[in-house]
């Protein structure tokens, strides 16, 4: 039997990533505890304040989602009313997605929320390292785009 080398996985960048992303989620939910809000609803509340009346094909691209799995949150989301979806006067298979007033209501409430848990996330690095660290991060993220099935470089 061959002898694997020794791995500490702790060096490891997936081990790295994947523990931040687990840091990034719970200090999200953290913050927005009183909401009941996760990480991705807020992701698809802000990309339909800032793009109103998408499909859901292109919602999932802007936030880096499968469409079976983007399905599941807009069904969720509109189940609060925070969302609605409406027949394309192009095409009457497509529904095109809005925020209600009740979810924009909550974008607006969870908008220092979610600004609150980006800086705690970085707490520990310094403005510079702040920076470079995002810059590193989106030019990584950049680079694998399409990796995991999605299309787009703004993951």
């Amino acid at each position: 039997m061959t002898k694997t080398p020794d791995i500490d996985l702790q060096s490891q960048p997936g081990h790295g990533i994947r523990r931040l992303q687990q840091i990034a989620f719970a200090v999200f939910m953290q913050e927005a505890a009183s909401t009941g809000t996760t990480p991705v609803q807020y992701a698809v509340l802000q990309t339909l304040a800032d793009q109103p009346g998408i499909d859901q094909r292109t919602l999932a691209r802007a936030v880096s989602l499968d469409t079976s799995t983007i399905g599941g949150v807009v069904d969720r989301l509109e189940a609060r009313a925070l969302l609605a979806r409406s027949l394309s006067p192009q095409d009457r298979r497509v529904r095109l997605l809005h925020l209600t007033a009740e979810g924009e209501a909550l974008r607006l409430q969870l908008l220092p929320t979610m600004l609150s848990a980006q800086q705690r996330m970085l707490e520990p690095l310094s403005a510079a390292e702040r920076q470079a660290f995002m810059e590193m991060l989106q030019r990584v993220v950049a680079h694998h785009a399409g990796v995991d099935g999605s299309s787009t470089a703004e993951a």
